[in-house]
């Protein structure tokens, strides 16, 4: 029975009403949208350099052109460029000056050179600076605090600047200077106290070493202890340095008098570095805490001074500033 029963569903008037004003709605609705989309818009129909003759309609979009290579936003610059070349370095004479680096300023430009007798220098350094290592040419980067290192250097005004400076790798051969700390002639060894040396140098002298005082010859045993000596030394193949000569430079108790150009002062150590006009070289003398120094005594001053020799350092009996 359930099969052949019709359910009749019963529709109110007012519902029949409402179902026929929204189909109405949606005919109207196509046929809005049918009409708009037969009529082609019109930024379709527009083309600002659109040919008239194109039978096959489509229209190519508009490109954005491409910035001119030659306005001032497509130039690069290299802010390098915009600073002033530095002027070439001085042609004057340069002095040569050994120490150990004992400090490198990279904010100031400038390195803290412990030299001869314990004092210090400090020499500027900038771009025009060229550093070597052995005969490589190096950086400034390559620096490193205790490095023995030789500086060739000039005066730029009242400061020392550096022209080059090199990088000496230990156990090389070359020359020193320092004093005598012993001699053992059981052993043919010499050790002395390098001016530029962290430690204590051992050195062997051999019956082809020459030791000369005052450019002339003389024994072995005149190396006592306090004397300052200049050794220039090679690798003898075994580990150890064999020294060629030994140039005796001053003895303890020896009175010595020096002539030349004032490179460096430091009044409140009492050091000033000269540069003899007798051989060229570079020498430390300290002032006793009793002088009073001269006015005039400033890097570039011609000076005069009689120094007693101690054993470690020269010490200034008098000193003249020379007009």
């Amino acid at each position: 029975m359930a099969s052949n029963c019709a359910v009749r569903l019963v529709i109110p008037n007012h519902m029949k009403i409402y179902a026929a004003r929204i189909v109405a709605g949606l005919v109207l609705l196509t046929g809005v949208a049918h009409a708009q989309a037969s009529e082609p818009s019109t930024s379709a129909m527009v083309s600002p350099k659109g040919n008239t003759g194109d039978t096959n309609g489509s229209i190519e979009p508009v490109k954005p052109n491409a910035p001119d290579a030659s306005t001032d936003d497509s130039i690069e610059l290299d802010p390098s460029s915009l600073l002033p070349d530095l002027p070439p370095v001085p042609r004057t004479n340069a002095t040569l000056v050994g120490g150990t680096l004992a400090k490198l300023d990279r904010v100031r430009d400038r390195v803290v050179v412990r030299v001869f007798g314990g004092g210090q220098m400090v020499v500027l350094f900038d771009p025009r600076t060229v550093v070597y290592r052995g005969p490589k040419e190096a950086s400034i980067t390559d620096l490193r605090e205790g490095d023995r290192i030789y500086l060739d250097t000039i005066l730029d005004g009242n400061k020392v600047f550096a022209r080059a400076i090199r990088l000496t790798a230990p156990h090389s051969s070359g020359q020193s200077q320092g004093v005598v700390l012993k001699y053992r002639a059981d052993r043919n060894e010499l050790t002395l106290r390098d001016s530029i040396a962290p430690r204590p140098v051992e050195v062997r002298i051999s019956s082809a070493t020459k030791v000369l005082q005052g450019g002339r010859e003389v024994p072995v045993s005149t190396l006592v202890s306090g004397a300052l000596v200049s050794i220039s030394f090679a690798p003898d193949g075994s580990g150890h340095d064999t020294a060629s000569e030994v140039s005796i430079l001053a003895m303890p108790g020896t009175q010595y008098t020096f002539a030349g150009e004032v490179v460096h002062v430091d009044l409140r150590s009492g050091l000033v570095v000269l540069r003899s006009s007798t051989d060229n070289k570079m020498y430390e003398v300290y002032l006793s805490p009793s002088t009073t120094p001269d006015d005039n005594l400033h890097p570039g001053a011609q000076i005069t001074v009689v120094t007693d020799f101690d054993g470690s350092r020269y010490l200034a009996r008098n000193l003249t500033v020379n007009p």
